[in-house]
C-alpha cells in the first residue's frame, strides 16, 4: 500500500485524502462492531453462594415453557439441552419418560412451572438432587428492513429438590441481526447452530 509519507513528499493530496477516508471508515466500522458486542453483554447469571454444586449428581429437566408461536419448539430445545448436558458427563440427566412418570406420581399440575413443594416431592420420587426448568422466549427468524437472521432467547433455572429453592439461573440470546448483516446482507446462521450456541452458553455458565 502507498505510504502517506511518500505521498506527502510528492504532494499528492488526492491520494492522501482517499487513504485517510478509507482508514476512517474502517475505524468507524470497528468501533460500531465493538459497541454492538459490548451492548450484548449483561450480568444475566445468578449462583447461590451457599450451594454445594458438587453434591448434584442426578438432575431432571422439566418441559420448557413455550412463549413462541410454534408448539413443538420448546420440546426441541429441551431435547438439545438434555443431550448437550449429558455429553459433558458432569451430571446424569434422567430420561424424559422417567421424569414424566415422576410428574404423574407427584400429581404436578403444571410440569413446566412446578411449585417449590412439588419439586421437593418430585425429588423424593425420582431421586434427583436438582430440577431444571426453562422458558423459550424467542425462536425463529427476525427482520429489520432488508436484513433477516435467526435468533433464540432461552432462560433456565436450577432448583434444589431438598429445599425447593432456586440455586442457579441464567439466560442466553444468540443469533439476531448483526451490523454485518445490515451492511452486507445475508441471512445469519442456521437455526440449529444458533440453538446449539445458546445451549452451550448456558451449560458453560452452569458448569463454570
Amino acid at each position: 500500500m502507498l505510504s502517506v509519507r511518500w505521498l506527502l513528499k510528492r504532494g499528492d493530496l488526492m491520494w492522501i485524502k482517499k487513504i485517510l477516508s478509507r482508514h476512517t471508515s474502517l475505524l468507524i466500522l470497528a468501533i460500531l462492531t465493538l459497541g454492538a458486542c459490548a451492548g450484548g453483554r449483561s450480568n444475566d447469571t445468578y449462583i447461590d453462594p451457599n450451594m454445594d454444586f458438587g453434591g448434584i449428581k442426578n438432575v431432571a429437566v422439566m418441559p420448557f415453557v413455550n412463549l413462541t408461536r410454534e408448539q413443538v419448539i420448546a420440546e426441541r430445545v429441551r431435547d438439545v439441552f438434555i443431550n448437550k448436558l449429558l455429553s459433558t458427563g458432569a451430571v446424569y440427566v434422567l430420561p424424559t419418560g422417567e421424569v414424566a412418570r415422576g410428574v404423574a406420581r407427584a400429581e404436578i399440575q403444571s410440569p413446566s412451572a412446578p411449585s417449590s413443594e412439588e419439586i421437593v416431592k418430585l425429588g423424593g420420587i425420582i431421586k434427583v438432587q436438582a430440577v431444571i426448568t426453562g422458558v423459550v422466549k424467542e425462536y425463529g427468524e427476525v427482520r429489520s428492513g432488508t436484513a433477516s437472521a435467526n435468533t433464540i432467547s432461552l432462560g433456565l433455572q436450577m432448583i434444589e429438590t431438598q429445599t425447593g429453592r432456586v440455586v442457579w439461573s441464567a439466560s442466553s440470546t444468540k443469533g439476531g441481526i448483526t451490523i454485518w448483516d445490515r451492511l452486507f446482507g445475508g441471512g445469519g446462521q442456521p437455526m440449529n447452530k444458533v440453538t446449539e450456541k445458546a445451549v452451550n452458553d448456558l451449560i458453560n455458565k452452569l458448569l463454570k
